[in-house]
């Protein structure tokens, strides 16, 4: 009997790679499903917000996200308009401040701030964090640029400062550093920028502000007061001279005479020179020879020339050239003084060639009254001794006013608004026609006169003058080499004036004839007011020529004035 035989067994090779391709159909599918649902909800959303805002957005802090167009703007209209009459809140750096939106044409384009919200983004992270977030799109709005550029320069104007640079000052003697500080002014392009998207929120706007920077730092205060400002002060300058003099300056005076700029970005010291130099002047005195120059000493009986005497000193510009080198030092902090010959400049031998000390311009007149003659001493005896120096102008206003009662004058005539009257102080126009006659004849440079209005028959016709208040004065210039000295003489019928110098001019005097005669008119006072009768006398024009001649040289010169004297008016008294 054949024995069975086992069967075969069969196995079917294809399984596992069918499976394995199944796997590899199913898993892009598997992975794609989600995406293609996402894409679904993508599109189905982007469908859906056609022509309405885009979700989370705001404009003007109102939420308008996800709705339509017109709903949107009614929202926005209603919400917003009640603040746009309203003052705008600004801040700009540590200032507060309004702006006021009507003066500077801003509204706002309701339907086009709407519309810019209307744009879908496309992004679809975007639109799924807009779900939960929100977007701040400000408004679209109008304005007069003009006038919220000037509101806005205004406002940058109260804010504005420009870069502070470091220095160093001073605290008696101690140094202390000033450190920079930045300067800052309001970007007004971008606050005009800003305003326009944000001024309707209702809220507080924090506009730009732009700082510049100092070109020095605090590292260069810091070096300014270790290397300049502490060794300034460190310890007294001395200046030493000839004779044991000597000079000390002390470091709160070194101070006083410091200062400290920033040029180009670095920090320097300048000293003043002067400062110390007005410090040490006194304290090296004795040292010097002080120049004098060739005088007449009028206090002597009788005036005598003084030599000259040259002079040595010290040259302060020179003594002090490098002081800011010394002043950096902390020890040898010396300078010895540098001295200078000073000739006079007017010698002996220069007066002595101008001749003698004499009376150079003299003059009297005579004719007064009781009261005028009064008002003629006190004003004489102010004048009386004046010496005026070489290049001075003399005032007989300067030297007699105030000529009132309580300086020692009294009532007397005076010529007011054309005609006779009476004042305080009536008369002193005598010693100004008295003096300036004096300086006529002197050959003293004429600098101001005025005559009276009408001829006064006691004076030389077109060579008087008066006074009046500090209004009209006498004025006269030694523009000599030497003093000049005012002598008066006063008795109870003359006033004499003399002027005692060195004469340097022959001088003579001529005048016109007189021309272009006008007659008086008639004034007549009513009984019981003041007055004084007068004839009346006819005005005249007539022109003085002074003839100078220079007694070194003999050159000659002549100068004219010509006077136009009014006519002396009738008075008829008590009408």
């Amino acid at each position: 009997m054949q024995a069975d035989r086992a069967q075969p067994q069969v196995i079917d090779a294809t399984a596992p790679a069918t499976d394995a391709r199944l796997r590899r159909r199913l898993l892009p599918a598997l992975i794609a499903a989600p995406f293609a649902l996402l894409a679904v909800v993508y599109l189905a959303d982007l469908v859906y917000s056609k022509d309405r805002v885009a979700r989370g957005t705001t404009a003007a802090g109102v939420a308008i996200g996800g709705m339509t167009l017109r709903d949107a703007e009614q929202l926005l209209r209603a919400a917003v308009s009640p603040r746009i009459t309203r003052p705008i809140p600004v801040t700009a750096a540590d200032q507060r401040a309004t702006i006021d939106p009507e003066p500077a044409g801003l509204s706002v384009d309701w339907t086009a701030t709407v519309e810019q919200a209307a744009a879908q983004p496309l992004n679809p992270l975007t639109r799924l964090t807009s779900l939960f977030t929100t977007r701040e799109i400000g408004v679209v709005s109008t304005a007069d640029d003009a006038a919220l550029t000037a509101a806005l320069d205004d406002l940058d104007a109260r804010i504005e400062r420009d870069p502070a640079e470091g220095t160093v000052r001073f605290d008696g003697d101690e140094p202390v550093a000033v450190y920079p500080e930045n300067g800052r002014h309001l970007d007004v392009d971008a606050a005009a920028a800003l305003l326009k998207r944000d001024w309707a929120a209702g809220t507080t706007i924090d506009l730009p502000v732009v700082e510049s920077a100092p070109r020095t730092t605090a590292s260069d205060v810091d070096a300014a007061v270790a290397d300049l400002a502490a060794p300034a002060v460190s310890g007294p300058l001395i200046i030493t001279g000839d004779d044991d003099a000597r000079a000390t300056i002390g470091t709160a005076v070194i101070a006083s005479a410091l200062t400290f700029e920033a040029e180009d970005g670095e920090i320097t010291a300048t000293v003043d020179r002067h400062v110390l130099a007005e410090a040490a002047r006194p304290q090296l005195a004795e040292s010097e020879i002080p120049v004098r120059e060739a005088t007449i000493d009028f206090a002597a009986t009788p005036a005598q020339k003084v030599p000259s005497q040259d002079g040595r000193r010290i040259d302060y510009d020179e003594t002090l050239l490098d002081v800011m080198d010394v002043l950096t030092e902390t020890s040898d902090r010396e300078l010895e003084a540098v001295y200078v010959d000073d000739p006079a400049s007017f010698t002996t031998a220069d007066i002595e060639a101008l001749g003698p000390v004499e009376v150079i311009g003299e003059f009297q007149t005579s004719g007064f009254s009781g009261a005028s003659g009064v008002n003629i001493k006190r004003a004489a005896g102010a004048i009386d001794g004046i010496v005026v120096a070489p290049g001075e102008t003399f005032s007989l206003n300067a030297a007699t006013n105030p000529r009132t009662a309580a300086n020692g004058y009294v009532e007397s005539g005076i010529i007011l608004n054309g005609r006779p009257d009476t004042g305080v102080g009536g008369g002193v126009s005598q010693v100004a026609t008295t003096l300036f006659n004096a300086a006529y004849f002197a050959g003293l440079e004429l600098v101001e006169h005025q005559e009276h209005s009408y001829y006064i028959s006691r004076y030389p016709a077109g060579r008087e003058a008066t006074v009046f208040g500090d209004e009209i004065d006498v004025k006269f210039r030694n523009d000599g080499p030497t003093p000049v000295q005012i002598q008066t003489v006063w008795t109870s019928g003359s006033i004499t004036v003399r002027i005692l110098g060195i004469k340097r001019y022959e001088v003579s005097s001529a005048q016109s004839p007189r021309s272009k005669p006008t007659s008086p008119r008639t004034i007549t006072i009513p009984a019981g007011e003041s007055c004084s009768a007068s004839g009346g006398a006819p005005g005249f024009t007539i022109t003085d020529t002074r003839t100078l001649r220079d007694i070194a040289t003999g050159d000659t010169r002549t100068e004219s004035h010509t006077v136009r004297y009014d006519p002396i008016p009738k008075v008829v008294c008590g009408g």
